[in-house]
C-alpha cells in the first residue's frame, strides 16, 4: 500500500497517512476522474470503509482529500452517524486530522499561510477557498485550452465540461453571475471554475 500512496502524496505524507488508513480500517480505491467530487467516503452494507480518491489530482490536493474523507468516517465513529457531514464534528475533525501535515517537509512554504487560514474553519470543498484552489492548482498538469472564469472578459462565452454554453456576467461577492445561452437561466460560478473560452 504504501508503495501505491508514494505515486500520489508527497514523500513526508506517505508513512502517517498509511498510519491513519490501517487505524480507521480504510478500503482505498483510486478512481478515474470524476468532475463533480474529489473523493467520497461511505459505509457499505457489509460494514467497510470505502473511500475513493480521483487518480488525477496532485499531490498536495490528494494528501487534503484523502485526509477529509477519512475525518468523514472518523467524525462519524466519534459522534454517531446523525451528524451533518460538513457540520462542527467534521470541521473539528478535519483540523485535528490534517494539523500534522501542514509543515514545510509536506507542503512548499507559500501554500503553508493559505492553508492554516483554511483550516480555521474548513469548508465542504477546498475549491470553495479560491485562494488556496488557486494555489494548488499550479501544481496540476495544465488542461489544454483550459481558463479560469475569472480570467475571462466581460460578457465572454464559454463551455464547461458538460457541453453547456455560458456568458461570463457580473461579479457578485466573491462568484460570478453566468447566464446560460440556451435557457437564459443564471448561475453562479466560482471564480477558480476551469472552462473553455468560446471564440466570439
Amino acid at each position: 500500500m504504501t508503495e501505491i500512496l508514494q505515486r500520489y502524496l508527497p514523500q513526508h505524507a506517505v508513512e502517517p497517512l498509511f498510519e491513519l488508513i490501517k487505524l480507521y480500517g480504510v478500503h482505498l480505491k483510486i478512481v478515474n476522474d470524476r468532475v463533480t467530487r474529489h473523493g467520497d467516503y461511505h459505509r457499505d452494507a457489509s460494514g467497510y470503509h470505502r473511500i475513493t480518491v480521483n487518480a488525477s489530482l496532485n499531490q498536495y490536493r490528494f494528501l487534503i482529500t484523502l485526509v477529509h474523507e477519512i475525518a468523514h468516517l472518523a467524525a462519524f465513529e466519534k459522534f454517531g452517524r446523525n451528524i451533518k457531514p460538513h457540520g462542527d464534528e467534521w470541521k473539528l475533525t478535519f483540523q485535528k486530522l490534517m494539523v500534522p501535515f501542514i509543515r514545510p517537509e509536506i507542503f512548499p512554504n507559500h501554500l503553508l499561510p493559505l492553508l492554516a487560514r483554511h483550516f480555521k474553519n474548513p469548508k465542504a470543498s477546498s475549491d470553495t477557498d479560491a485562494t488556496l484552489s488557486l494555489a494548488l492548482k499550479q501544481f496540476d498538469e495544465k488542461s489544454d485550452g483550459k481558463n479560469y472564469i475569472f480570467e475571462l472578459p466581460y460578457g465572454a462565452a464559454f463551455r464547461i465540461h458538460n457541453g453547456k454554453v455560458f456568458r461570463k456576467g457580473a461579479q457578485r461577492l466573491k462568484r460570478f453571475e453566468c447566464q446560460e445561452i440556451s435557457t437564459g437561466k443564471i448561475y453562479l460560478f466560482n471564480p477558480n471554475a476551469e472552462v473553455e473560452l468560446l471564440p466570439s
